[in-house]
């Protein structure tokens, strides 16, 4: 396989063939990230995607599952993108799900008869980053759009009958708005009503404009416990109709799995034992992105 630079994937790709088709991130402005910082967006020319599928085809007969890296694949015209997802049906007719990272942005340039279509042709999950609910937030951390636009988009994506996982930010806030963005992320939640949400928790890149501002003293990193009031606070305002809600990424102090809503008020009783100490939260040594 033809992989240029880091290649980053969704903790639930893991096992998945990973097809690159761009390289690094066509937003690429997010003060917290620093993923793609160092690499340039490009897109793939098709010989090297044809050999890649070619090479899974070979070598990738027992996974099921294929991603579609880097970080806003769904950007590309439509015209490649069905052409890939075709090729792959041709070559790797044992994959029966195909992901994907999508922003507003790639989206909003797909209508929803292409979206279908993608849908059609073996698409079947989306990724999406919302980070925050909360305007403020999602202005000081450069996302590039509103609570509203992240609202409609991933409506769109769900109006496509291809399943949405979102990814939320603990601690992306600050101190001072962190409950605020936590009961706005809760409310953009339940109208987008998406079938998995992803809280990770904030850990400070070097080289980041976050990180810089962190140094001069402009950003307050929040304490274990009060990242768990705010995925509390979270999840309180937080109504899903069927909806997966995980914590159990690797930088996340406490592990939570949870369906929604049967499992919200167990769920809220084990972040009040851990707040009380009776549950150990991951050290510091033991976190990671």
């Amino acid at each position: 396989m033809h992989y240029e630079g880091n290649v980053f994937r969704p903790p639930s790709e893991a096992n998945s063939i990973l097809l690159q088709v761009t390289t690094g991130c066509s937003h690429n402005k997010c003060t917290f990230c620093g993923m793609y910082k160092e690499q340039r967006f490009s897109v793939k020319d098709d010989a090297t995607l044809l050999e890649d599928i070619l090479f899974a085809a070979r070598h990738c007969r027992h996974q099921q599952r294929l991603f579609l890296c880097d970080g806003d694949t769904l950007c590309i015209s439509q015209q490649r993108l069905v052409r890939i997802l075709e090729l792959i049906r041709e070559h790797l007719p044992w994959v029966n799900r195909v992901g994907i990272y999508a922003n507003t942005k790639s989206i909003y340039h797909k209508s929803d008869e292409q979206l279908q279509e993608l849908r059609r042709l073996g698409l079947k999950i989306a990724y999406m980053g919302l980070e925050s609910g909360d305007d403020e937030t999602l202005k000081a951390i450069n996302k590039g759009a509103d609570a509203s636009k992240m609202m409609a988009m991933g409506q769109k994506i769900r109006a496509a009958n291809i399943a949405l996982s979102v990814t939320v930010l603990l601690g992306i806030a600050g101190k001072d708005r962190s409950l605020i963005h936590a009961r706005e992320t809760g409310r953009v939640l339940s109208a987008i009503d998406p079938e998995y949400v992803g809280a990770l928790s904030l850990m400070l890149v070097p080289g980041t404009p976050l990180f810089e501002e962190y140094q001069k003293g402009n950003f307050i990193l929040l304490k274990p416990e009060e990242m768990l009031n705010e995925i509390s606070e979270m999840i309180k305002n937080t109504t899903l109709s069927s909806g997966y809600f995980h914590a159990n990424h690797a930088s996340n102090y406490l592990p939570i799995k949870a369906r929604l809503p049967q499992d919200k008020e167990a769920t809220l009783a084990l972040i009040d034992k851990a707040l009380r100490g009776e549950i150990s939260l991951k050290p510091e040594t033991l976190r990671a992105l």
